[in-house]
Protein backbone atom coordinates (compact mmCIF):
# COMPACT_ATOMS: atom_id res chain seq x y z
CA UNK A 1 0.00 0.00 0.00
CA UNK A 2 1.50 3.65 -0.50
CA UNK A 3 0.50 7.03 -0.02
CA UNK A 4 0.57 9.69 -3.20
CA UNK A 5 0.65 13.03 -2.73
CA UNK A 6 -0.76 14.83 -5.80
CA UNK A 7 -0.64 18.50 -5.04
CA UNK A 8 1.27 20.94 -7.73
CA UNK A 9 0.71 23.98 -6.39
CA UNK A 10 2.04 23.16 -3.30
CA UNK A 11 5.49 22.89 -1.51
CA UNK A 12 5.16 19.43 -0.70
CA UNK A 13 8.89 18.72 1.18
CA UNK A 14 7.33 19.66 4.82
CA UNK A 15 4.53 18.02 4.62
CA UNK A 16 6.46 14.54 3.32
CA UNK A 17 8.81 15.42 6.26
CA UNK A 18 6.53 15.39 8.73
CA UNK A 19 5.18 12.04 7.77
CA UNK A 20 8.03 10.24 7.72
CA UNK A 21 9.17 11.47 11.00
CA UNK A 22 5.83 10.37 11.92
CA UNK A 23 6.18 6.95 10.43
CA UNK A 24 9.76 6.03 8.48
CA UNK A 25 8.07 2.92 6.91
CA UNK A 26 5.71 4.76 5.23
CA UNK A 27 5.46 4.36 1.18
CA UNK A 28 5.41 7.75 0.10
CA UNK A 29 4.80 8.75 -3.65
CA UNK A 30 4.83 12.10 -5.02
CA UNK A 31 3.24 12.56 -8.27
CA UNK A 32 4.08 12.52 -11.01
CA UNK A 33 6.15 10.18 -10.27
CA UNK A 34 3.94 7.58 -9.19
CA UNK A 35 5.45 3.83 -9.47
CA UNK A 36 2.71 1.34 -9.87
CA UNK A 37 -0.07 2.98 -9.30
CA UNK A 38 -1.96 -0.08 -8.10
CA UNK A 39 -0.06 0.42 -4.45
CA UNK A 40 -1.55 3.28 -4.35
CA UNK A 41 -4.71 3.46 -2.03
CA UNK A 42 -4.94 7.05 -0.63
CA UNK A 43 -4.54 10.48 -2.21
CA UNK A 44 -3.15 13.68 -0.83
CA UNK A 45 -4.32 16.19 -3.08
CA UNK A 46 -5.01 20.00 -4.02
CA UNK A 47 -5.56 20.81 -7.14
CA UNK A 48 -4.80 17.73 -8.48
CA UNK A 49 -5.00 17.25 -12.63
CA UNK A 50 -8.40 16.55 -13.60
CA UNK A 51 -9.17 13.13 -14.01
CA UNK A 52 -5.84 12.31 -12.67
CA UNK A 53 -7.14 9.89 -10.03
CA UNK A 54 -8.84 7.27 -12.17
CA UNK A 55 -5.66 5.72 -13.02
CA UNK A 56 -5.27 4.60 -9.12
CA UNK A 57 -7.94 1.36 -9.82
CA UNK A 58 -7.08 0.54 -5.62
CA UNK A 59 -7.58 4.06 -4.85
CA UNK A 60 -9.84 3.94 -1.35
CA UNK A 61 -9.38 7.84 -0.02
CA UNK A 62 -9.22 10.67 -1.99
CA UNK A 63 -7.70 13.23 1.13
CA UNK A 64 -7.83 17.12 1.02
CA UNK A 65 -4.63 19.34 2.11
CA UNK A 66 -7.52 21.43 3.59
CA UNK A 67 -10.86 21.93 5.07
CA UNK A 68 -12.05 22.69 1.52
CA UNK A 69 -12.83 20.01 -0.95
CA UNK A 70 -14.37 21.98 -3.60
CA UNK A 71 -10.76 21.24 -5.50
CA UNK A 72 -11.55 17.82 -5.69
CA UNK A 73 -15.77 17.67 -6.61
CA UNK A 74 -14.97 20.00 -9.54
CA UNK A 75 -13.14 16.85 -11.04
CA UNK A 76 -15.96 15.39 -13.49
CA UNK A 77 -14.16 11.87 -13.47
CA UNK A 78 -13.64 11.85 -9.83
CA UNK A 79 -13.65 7.42 -9.05
CA UNK A 80 -16.81 6.41 -8.07
CA UNK A 81 -17.29 4.71 -4.45
CA UNK A 82 -14.07 6.37 -3.53
CA UNK A 83 -14.28 8.13 -0.01
CA UNK A 84 -13.42 11.74 0.30
CA UNK A 85 -11.87 13.46 3.41
CA UNK A 86 -10.81 16.93 5.24
CA UNK A 87 -8.47 17.45 7.57
CA UNK A 88 -9.92 19.48 10.82
CA UNK A 89 -6.92 21.67 12.27
CA UNK A 90 -7.47 23.51 15.58
CA UNK A 91 -5.66 26.41 15.16
CA UNK A 92 -7.82 27.62 11.92
CA UNK A 93 -10.72 28.79 13.85
CA UNK A 94 -8.26 31.66 15.48
CA UNK A 95 -6.11 32.07 12.22
CA UNK A 96 -9.16 32.72 10.30
CA UNK A 97 -10.88 34.81 12.81
CA UNK A 98 -7.31 36.90 13.36
CA UNK A 99 -7.45 37.86 9.49
CA UNK A 100 -11.04 38.66 9.48
CA UNK A 101 -10.82 40.64 12.57
CA UNK A 102 -7.69 42.24 11.20
CA UNK A 103 -9.74 43.29 7.67
CA UNK A 104 -12.98 44.55 9.28
CA UNK A 105 -10.41 46.58 11.91
CA UNK A 106 -8.20 48.12 8.99
CA UNK A 107 -11.92 49.63 7.06
CA UNK A 108 -13.04 50.97 9.60
CA UNK A 109 -9.89 52.39 10.92
CA UNK A 110 -9.64 53.32 7.21
CA UNK A 111 -5.79 52.34 6.68
CA UNK A 112 -6.49 51.57 3.23
CA UNK A 113 -7.32 55.20 2.44
CA UNK A 114 -4.20 55.92 4.64
CA UNK A 115 -2.41 53.68 2.08
CA UNK A 116 -3.39 55.64 -0.64
CA UNK A 117 -2.52 58.82 1.39
CA UNK A 118 1.30 57.76 1.92
CA UNK A 119 1.93 57.46 -1.91
CA UNK A 120 0.07 60.92 -2.52
CA UNK A 121 2.74 62.37 0.10
CA UNK A 122 -0.75 63.73 2.01
CA UNK A 123 -1.26 64.19 5.71
CA UNK A 124 -5.25 63.92 5.88
CA UNK A 125 -6.56 62.40 9.56
CA UNK A 126 -9.85 61.11 9.31
CA UNK A 127 -12.27 59.98 12.36
CA UNK A 128 -12.29 56.13 12.46
CA UNK A 129 -15.88 54.18 11.93
CA UNK A 130 -17.07 53.01 15.47
CA UNK A 131 -17.50 49.71 15.78
CA UNK A 132 -20.77 49.70 17.56
CA UNK A 133 -22.45 51.93 14.36
CA UNK A 134 -20.93 48.84 11.84
CA UNK A 135 -23.03 46.04 11.00
CA UNK A 136 -20.90 42.89 9.89
CA UNK A 137 -23.23 39.94 7.83
CA UNK A 138 -21.35 37.10 7.74
CA UNK A 139 -22.29 34.20 4.92
CA UNK A 140 -21.63 30.72 6.00
CA UNK A 141 -21.75 29.82 9.86
CA UNK A 142 -19.83 26.70 10.22
CA UNK A 143 -16.83 26.36 12.44
CA UNK A 144 -14.57 29.13 11.34
CA UNK A 145 -18.14 31.68 10.62
CA UNK A 146 -19.40 30.66 14.16
CA UNK A 147 -15.31 31.48 16.05
CA UNK A 148 -15.31 34.66 14.18
CA UNK A 149 -19.21 35.77 14.61
CA UNK A 150 -18.52 35.63 18.46
CA UNK A 151 -15.32 37.23 18.67
CA UNK A 152 -16.74 40.50 16.25
CA UNK A 153 -19.05 40.56 18.58
CA UNK A 154 -17.23 41.11 21.76
CA UNK A 155 -15.12 43.76 19.36
CA UNK A 156 -18.71 45.49 20.03
CA UNK A 157 -19.75 44.80 16.34
CA UNK A 158 -23.12 44.19 15.68
CA UNK A 159 -23.04 40.78 13.87
CA UNK A 160 -25.78 38.86 11.77
CA UNK A 161 -24.92 35.06 10.45
CA UNK A 162 -26.54 33.37 7.19
CA UNK A 163 -26.35 29.88 6.98
CA UNK A 164 -28.73 26.96 4.72
CA UNK A 165 -30.26 26.41 8.74
CA UNK A 166 -30.77 28.51 11.72
CA UNK A 167 -27.67 28.92 14.35
CA UNK A 168 -27.94 29.68 17.91
CA UNK A 169 -24.78 32.16 18.75
CA UNK A 170 -25.19 34.37 21.25
CA UNK A 171 -25.16 38.01 20.28
CA UNK A 172 -25.59 36.93 16.75
CA UNK A 173 -28.57 37.72 14.83
CA UNK A 174 -29.37 34.44 12.82
CA UNK A 175 -31.03 34.33 9.50
CA UNK A 176 -31.62 31.44 7.21
CA UNK A 177 -32.39 30.01 3.71
CA UNK A 178 -33.31 32.06 0.42
CA UNK A 179 -36.09 33.87 1.66
CA UNK A 180 -34.00 35.30 4.48
CA UNK A 181 -30.98 36.42 2.06
CA UNK A 182 -32.33 39.73 0.78
CA UNK A 183 -33.14 40.72 4.63
CA UNK A 184 -29.81 40.02 5.96
CA UNK A 185 -27.89 41.28 3.27
CA UNK A 186 -29.90 44.80 3.16
CA UNK A 187 -27.96 45.52 7.03
CA UNK A 188 -24.38 44.53 6.02
CA UNK A 189 -21.63 47.45 6.45
CA UNK A 190 -19.21 44.77 5.92
CA UNK A 191 -19.88 41.11 3.83
CA UNK A 192 -18.07 38.12 4.49
CA UNK A 193 -18.17 35.11 2.57
CA UNK A 194 -17.09 32.23 4.34
CA UNK A 195 -19.39 29.72 2.42
CA UNK A 196 -18.15 26.16 1.46
CA UNK A 197 -18.11 25.95 -2.22
CA UNK A 198 -20.87 23.80 -3.81
CA UNK A 199 -23.06 24.40 -6.89
CA UNK A 200 -25.55 26.40 -5.02
CA UNK A 201 -22.96 29.01 -4.01
CA UNK A 202 -20.58 29.52 -6.78
CA UNK A 203 -20.98 32.94 -8.23
CA UNK A 204 -23.46 33.99 -4.93
CA UNK A 205 -21.12 36.86 -4.74
CA UNK A 206 -23.18 38.71 -7.91
CA UNK A 207 -24.44 42.03 -9.11
CA UNK A 208 -28.15 40.90 -7.78
CA UNK A 209 -25.90 40.36 -4.47
CA UNK A 210 -24.26 43.56 -4.30
CA UNK A 211 -27.30 45.65 -4.71
CA UNK A 212 -29.29 44.44 -1.60
CA UNK A 213 -26.06 45.51 0.44
CA UNK A 214 -26.29 49.60 1.70
CA UNK A 215 -24.46 52.08 -0.39
CA UNK A 216 -20.56 51.97 0.53
CA UNK A 217 -20.41 48.61 2.04
CA UNK A 218 -16.95 46.48 2.19
CA UNK A 219 -16.71 43.04 1.03
CA UNK A 220 -14.22 40.22 2.60
CA UNK A 221 -13.70 36.86 1.06
CA UNK A 222 -12.10 34.49 2.50
CA UNK A 223 -13.85 31.44 1.12
CA UNK A 224 -12.88 30.26 -2.57
CA UNK A 225 -12.54 32.31 -5.62
CA UNK A 226 -15.37 30.96 -7.27
CA UNK A 227 -18.02 32.83 -5.44
CA UNK A 228 -16.96 35.97 -6.48
CA UNK A 229 -18.44 37.19 -10.25
CA UNK A 230 -15.32 39.79 -11.30
CA UNK A 231 -17.07 41.46 -13.36
CA UNK A 232 -20.30 42.26 -11.30
CA UNK A 233 -17.54 42.88 -8.40
CA UNK A 234 -15.64 45.78 -10.61
CA UNK A 235 -18.47 47.38 -11.83
CA UNK A 236 -20.46 47.60 -7.70
CA UNK A 237 -16.69 49.40 -6.88
CA UNK A 238 -16.81 51.80 -10.06
CA UNK A 239 -19.92 52.69 -9.47
CA UNK A 240 -19.63 53.53 -5.79
CA UNK A 241 -22.40 50.68 -4.31
CA UNK A 242 -18.95 48.94 -2.57
CA UNK A 243 -16.75 50.76 -0.96
CA UNK A 244 -13.49 48.42 -1.21
CA UNK A 245 -12.81 44.82 -0.18
CA UNK A 246 -10.20 42.74 0.93
CA UNK A 247 -9.74 39.16 -1.49
CA UNK A 248 -7.54 36.62 -0.10
CA UNK A 249 -8.82 34.01 -2.46
CA UNK A 250 -9.19 34.45 -6.17
CA UNK A 251 -10.85 32.19 -9.37
CA UNK A 252 -7.16 31.89 -10.66
CA UNK A 253 -4.25 30.96 -8.06
CA UNK A 254 -1.71 32.65 -8.45
CA UNK A 255 -3.58 35.89 -9.46
CA UNK A 256 -2.16 36.45 -13.07
CA UNK A 257 0.38 39.85 -13.32
CA UNK A 258 -2.27 41.36 -15.41
CA UNK A 259 -5.29 41.43 -13.50
CA UNK A 260 -7.06 44.20 -12.92
CA UNK A 261 -7.52 43.50 -9.10
CA UNK A 262 -3.83 44.47 -8.87
CA UNK A 263 -3.85 47.98 -9.28
CA UNK A 264 -7.49 49.34 -8.06
CA UNK A 265 -5.97 51.37 -5.22
CA UNK A 266 -9.65 49.69 -3.26
CA UNK A 267 -9.04 46.20 -3.43
CA UNK A 268 -6.58 44.73 -0.69
CA UNK A 269 -4.62 41.29 -1.83
CA UNK A 270 -3.30 38.56 0.22
CA UNK A 271 -2.59 35.24 -1.07
CA UNK A 272 -4.81 32.67 0.26
CA UNK A 273 -3.18 32.58 4.04
CA UNK A 274 -6.12 33.62 5.79
CA UNK A 275 -5.65 30.18 7.12
CA UNK A 276 -2.53 28.15 6.29
CA UNK A 277 -2.60 24.15 6.64
CA UNK A 278 0.17 23.39 9.47
CA UNK A 279 1.82 19.79 8.43
CA UNK A 280 2.49 19.23 12.21
CA UNK A 281 -1.45 19.86 13.34
CA UNK A 282 -2.77 17.84 9.79
CA UNK A 283 -0.09 15.07 9.16
CA UNK A 284 -1.25 12.44 12.26
CA UNK A 285 -4.97 12.73 10.85
CA UNK A 286 -3.70 11.79 7.25
CA UNK A 287 -1.35 8.82 9.24
CA UNK A 288 -4.63 7.64 11.04
CA UNK A 289 -6.56 7.27 7.89
CA UNK A 290 -3.66 5.51 6.12
CA UNK A 291 -3.72 2.67 8.90
CA UNK A 292 -7.46 2.90 8.98
CA UNK A 293 -7.61 1.44 5.19
CA UNK A 294 -5.22 -0.98 6.59
CA UNK A 295 -7.73 -2.30 9.10
CA UNK A 296 -10.57 -1.87 7.84
CA UNK A 297 -12.14 1.16 10.52
CA UNK A 298 -14.05 3.77 9.12
CA UNK A 299 -11.97 6.88 8.35
CA UNK A 300 -12.14 10.24 9.97
CA UNK A 301 -13.61 13.44 8.68
CA UNK A 302 -15.46 12.14 5.50
CA UNK A 303 -17.26 14.28 3.45
CA UNK A 304 -20.75 14.32 2.54
CA UNK A 305 -20.34 14.78 -1.32
CA UNK A 306 -23.82 15.71 -1.67
CA UNK A 307 -23.83 18.43 0.03
CA UNK A 308 -20.22 19.53 -0.62
CA UNK A 309 -18.56 19.64 2.52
Amino acid sequence: MALLFIAPDLEIPPYVDQLQALDPELDIRIWPEIGDADDIELALTWNHPLGELRNFKNLKCIASFGAGVDHILRDPNLPQGVQVTRVVQSSMPQFMSEFVILSALNYCRQFDIYKNDKVKKRWKPRIPLLARDICISIMGMGQLGADAATKLVQLGFTVSGWSRTPKTIPGVLSFAGDDALADFLSQANILICLLPLTSATKGILNRNTFEKLPPGAYLINVARGEHLVEKDFLDALECGHLSGACLDVFNIEPLPEDHPFWDHPNIMITPHISSLTDPKAVMPQILDNYHRIISGKPLLHVVDIERGY
